[in-house]
């Protein structure tokens, strides 16, 4: 009976559904952090009767046919990288990118990682780093004496030293874009990486045509809409209930043939 296995593709599809609606709620509060959304394709069909071929020695064609579809399965998990609303800091090393772009990131492999997260710190030796220690690339060594630092919308770093009225320059903070911004491979920490899906980046100014700005101060809160997953999350439920509901059926429609005589 074809329903046993329909259902519990069913309630597998929707099992996976449900833990990425859970990871969202999960991450509700996480800085820059970008919602997934399941996609569902069916999956193929066994032929009965096809379609287009003939009925009887006149030629004549079936219209129709008959198809019998084999249940669901998960196409993919898109990122929806959509803008996240901005939270107001105060914190001079707290930046938030308004528009298109990541931060770029050394990272201890010798790769570039990728962020949104803009919630940088100094270290020891005065470098911009990530909450792990990972230098932000642009920007050089900010001195202990700086008394102030200023992250201006097209991404230059600078700081003021006591007793100095001049600014001096530490840096440039380009952002990097890809052609498909889904294909970058999460490493969790708020990072990504390229893959051959994102395409290779393309790095420029913040400000530049096709790019964002730099807001210092602020920080991209999560683009995830509570209401609307609580919405999916209760969808998601049903959809599971009802295809138990079909394997329950089935087996009781085998258990009543069984007992045929």
């Amino acid at each position: 009976m074809r329903a046993l296995n329909i259902g519990a593709t069913g309630m597998l599809a929707q099992q996976q559904n449900v833990e990425v609606i859970s990871n969202n709620i999960a991450n509700m509060n996480t800085t820059a952090y970008s919602r997934r959304r399941t996609e569902f394709h069916d999956l193929l069909y066994q032929s009965l009767r096809r379609a287009g071929s003939t009925s009887s020695d006149a030629g004549d064609i079936v219209p129709a046919g008959v198809q019998v579809g084999l249940g669901v399965k998960t196409a993919a998990v898109y990122r929806i990288t959509e803008q996240g609303s901005m939270l107001s800091t105060d914190n001079s090393l707290d930046m938030a990118i308004q528009g298109k772009g990541y931060f770029q990131i050394d990272l201890p492999t010798g790769e570039t990682g990728y962020t949104r997260d803009g919630s940088f710190q100094l270290n020891p030796d005065g470098e911009v780093v990530t909450h792990d220690g990972y230098k932000v690339q642009g920007i050089q060594a900010i001195p202990n004496e700086a008394v102030s630092i200023t992250v201006n919308a097209s991404g230059e770093v600078l700081y003021k030293l006591d007793g100095q009225n001049a600014l001096q320059n530490a840096g440039q903070i380009q952002l990097a874009i890809f052609p498909n911004e889904a294909g970058l491979n999460p490493e969790g920490d708020n990072l990504f990486t390229e893959t051959e899906a994102s395409g290779g980046p393309t790095a420029n100014n913040p400000g530049q045509p096709g790019y964002g700005t730099v807001l210092q101060g602020f920080l991209e809160s999560s683009n995830v809409d509570t209401v609307a997953e609580i919405t999916e999350l209760i969808s998601a439920q049903r959809a599971y209930e009802m295809n138990s509901k079909v394997i329950s059926t089935a087996d009781e429609m085998m258990s009543t043939v069984s007992r045929m005589k």
